[in-house]
């Protein structure tokens, strides 16, 4: 593989005289100043594909698709190191976890996706550093391929507007709160301590629809830590806000997962921004909300990793997003050996922060309470690097595109002590990114 530094370029800027390319991704860092938003990524030109039927695909595939040259220079200073990008769907967790869903899936949506890419650009925020990263392949030099990319990137681009996109909502306000109440009922019978709940908003996918445009106004909109665009080249696409990192694995086997579970808005007044941010802290519900979640990660990632290596170094943290304040733990571990990273991937899948505990009884009642599939929506996307490092997100504040559809989800942890009518509003507040074209 062969590295060279390019000059410096803003990573959506180099996202839009990119854009036209499929497939494509960007790993999207977008929160400025955010000490979670230090590195992005664009990669394209993928080596090969994977279409998911099934997760357990995943991890043979890893293993036979490799670049011939996949050994990462040293002078790339990026944890991705080149390998595969991809989204892991929720019903691919399902799947995993043996419950059938009697929900159809979302036509033209593959359970998952994932392609290999030897040719990426890496971006240093602080430094303003810009670097490429590529495989020679047959008939084509490293260099050559390098060479291309920076001609590409000299020449400015612009995107469409995007047209008037007519969202309507597949679940009325009553009938959510109704639900709400059902699952209040299955805490109370002591079914679950806590299940996530969602509903979906969708749209007709319009004609002259622009998927990066799209990721550029909700990156405008609401700037996250693990934001991320991934264009399949077959009509679909993520356009992600996602402020949870779920699974992070260095090279050296350390794990690290931060479950996201509690929520309150942000103010533009800042004693009031403030004053809220405290009284999430101190939330009995929130707190015991995160509490279970994080102890289901515990469990969760302890299936794979080292006796007794397993912490809860951070809990009950208040990280700040463009729209909410959220409640935020961390769990660590240290991976046996012999375990990779999308063996970690699929034994943790879906992520337990949208589910619920005990984690299989809170998906069984989730397929039965919500109207429709998820998809890719509570999913994850994630990098899994040559050398065996990873990093992911949970699939959250993300539109999802078909050819035919465009889809926007969001919900919330519902516990005995929720109320129906401010659960509704805390999705609504979740969903306002999403829909604001609508």
């Amino acid at each position: 593989m062969l590295c060279r530094e390019l000059g410096w370029s803003e990573p959506g800027t180099a996202f839009r005289a990119l854009a036209a390319h499929a497939p494509l991704v960007f790993l999207d860092s977008a929160a400025t100043g955010d000490p979670r938003a230090t590195t992005s990524y664009i990669a394209l030109d993928p080596l090969a594909v994977l279409r998911l039927n099934q997760a357990k695909e995943l991890p043979a595939w890893l293993k036979t698709v490799r670049p011939q040259d996949d050994v990462c220079p040293a002078d790339w200073p990026f944890a991705f190191k080149g390998g595969a990008i991809g989204w892991l769907g929720y019903e691919a967790g399902l799947e995993l976890a043996g419950i059938a869903t009697r929900h159809a899936p979302i036509p033209g949506l593959a359970p998952g996706w994932f392609g290999m890419f030897d040719l990426v650009l890496g971006f240093e925020h602080a430094t303003k550093r810009c670097f490429a990263l590529a495989a020679a392949r047959p008939g084509e030099r490293a260099a050559a391929r390098i060479a291309a990319l920076a001609a590409q990137l000299a020449q400015p681009a612009g995107l469409p507007s995007l047209p008037r996109l007519g969202w309507q909502a597949e679940t009325p306000r009553a009938e959510y709160e109704a639900k709400v109440e059902q699952l209040r009922a299955y805490i109370a019978a002591g079914d679950v301590y806590q299940a996530n709940f969602t509903t979906r908003f969708t749209a007709p996918r319009p004609p002259g629809f622009n998927a990066a445009a799209c990721h550029a106004a909700l990156r405008a909109r609401s700037p996250a830590p693990f934001a991320a665009f991934i264009n399949t080249g077959d009509g679909t696409a993520l356009c992600s806000a996602s402020p949870e990192r779920f699974l992070c694995l260095k090279a050296s086997g350390h794990v690290e997962t931060r479950p996201i579970k509690g929520t309150a808005p942000r103010h533009a007044n800042p004693g009031q921004d403030a004053a809220t941010a405290a009284a999430l802290r101190e939330n009995p519900k929130e707190r015991a909300e995160n509490l279970m979640i994080t102890d289901l990660l515990r469990n969760d990632i302890g299936q794979l990793c080292e006796t007794g290596s397993v912490r809860v170094p951070e809990l009950f943290s208040v990280e700040s997003f463009a729209q909410a304040h959220h409640l935020v733990s961390a769990v660590t571990g240290q991976l046996r050996p012999g375990v990779s990273a999308a063996d970690l991937l699929l034994a943790c899948s879906p992520g337990g922060s949208i589910t619920g505990a005990p984690k299989h009884r809170a998906m069984q009642i989730i397929d039965e309470l919500e109207d429709a599939p998820r998809g890719a929506y509570c999913g994850s996307i994630a990098w899994i690097s040559l050398d065996g490092a990873m990093d992911s997100s949970i699939i959250i504040r993300t539109l999802v595109a078909t050819p035919e559809a465009l889809y926007a989800q969001a919900g919330g942890g519902i516990t005995w002590d929720s109320t129906p009518a401010a659960e509704y509003d805390e999705m609504m507040l979740k969903l306002s990114p999403l829909i604001a074209h609508g």
